[in-house]
């Protein structure tokens, strides 16, 4: 897919992409696995691509490897109808591998491989399309870009050119394997926090940006450095958004986990879905949570991305499904 450069999408998304090699078979080690299926996958990559199945138009800027990998993610990408305009390869490094072993409902180690570091990390000013992050409804980010050089500098250019503008989202995606440490992630994520509007994180992604990870002083936090929206993910205890006037929380959904590594991006595909479209604060937050819901059920990332039609249909079934069960639960106590 190639959009025009002047076309404003929906979303504009900077960074991590890689090659998914996920496994065929469930509850075995990599060394008993006999077969795996490929597939686009980095946190970015993803959430942009669950923006376009939702129907909405996203640009993703990024690096790929100068390899046929690279060739196929820039190809899969467009695919699966994200504006590839501007992705290019950075010469000399290969693309990012990503192995994982699935033993469902909570263990998915990965394995990733990045020689001597992810090409995503040599974005560059010149890789911006510095009017359209200007423009556009919601540009994302995540803190994993900021881990090296050039690609948080790029970043800051990015938002000097937006301004601070509503729904400049940050991912607080920590994964200490991209660090040095956790105070330079600590640092480097808290001087980011000047310069958005939306935060997304779970709690331990809290608590390296803001020191906190208890959920509303967590929120507190962050709204005090000027964020107008966070939204901190509980674990067991679902997901609650804080503005300064209003606190929403989605419950969690019960289901059958196979692969829970894509649920948070595709939670952030629908958080800009709801953003796009001036959903409520609570609805907004429901489809997100159920799109993570969803994802958690198949086995890869990014082809794993909802419909709005498959996500609606979801939606609507495990709220009928909560209503029994509350229901039924209510006349037994009552019988």
């Amino acid at each position: 897919m190639n959009a025009p450069n002047n076309t404003i999408p929906d979303v504009v998304a900077v960074g991590r992409v890689c090659i998914d090699i996920y496994p065929e078979q469930f509850g075995v080690g990599l060394a008993d696995i006999e077969s795996f299926s490929k597939s686009i996958g980095g946190s970015a990559t993803n959430v942009a691509v669950a923006v376009a199945q939702l129907g909405n138009s996203v640009r993703l800027v990024t690096r790929t490897g100068d390899d046929p990998f690279g060739e196929y993610a820039r190809a899969e990408i467009g695919r699966l109808g994200v504006d590839n305009t501007g992705i290019k390869p950075v010469p000399g490094l290969q693309s990012v591998i990503t192995f994982c072993e699935v033993f469902p409902p909570d263990d998915f180690p990965l394995y990733i491989y990045r020689k001597p570091t992810a090409p995503d990390m040599y974005v560059e000013d010149s890789d911006l399309p510095l009017d359209l992050i200007e423009q556009s409804p919601i540009f994302w980010a995540t803190a994993t870009g900021l881990s090296r050089e050039p690609s948080r500098s790029a970043h800051y250019t990015a938002w000097q050119a937006r301004g601070r503008r509503s729904n400049t989202v940050l991912d607080l995606d920590y994964r200490p394997m991209f660090w040095d440490n956790e105070d330079h992630a600590h640092t480097a994520v808290s001087e980011a926090l000047d310069h958005v509007t939306i935060t997304v994180g779970n709690l331990e992604e809290c608590r390296v940006a803001v020191g906190e990870s208890e959920p509303d002083r967590a929120a507190d936090a962050l709204l005090d450095r000027g964020v107008e929206l966070a939204i901190v993910k509980m674990g067991p205890r679902g997901v609650m958004a804080r503005t300064r006037t209003e606190r929403v929380v989605s419950e969690p959904i019960s289901v059958d986990v196979v692969n829970g590594l894509g649920a948070g991006d595709a939670f952030g595909g629908a958080l800009c879905h709801g953003l796009i479209h001036g959903l409520s604060l609570q609805e907004t937050l429901d489809l997100a949570n159920a799109a993570g819901a969803l994802v958690a059920t198949r086995p890869q990332c990014s082809l794993a991305m909802p419909t709005l039609a498959d996500l609606n249909e979801f939606a609507s079934r495990t709220k009928k499904s909560h209503h029994e069960e509350t229901a039924t639960a209510a006349h037994a106590t009552t019988s």
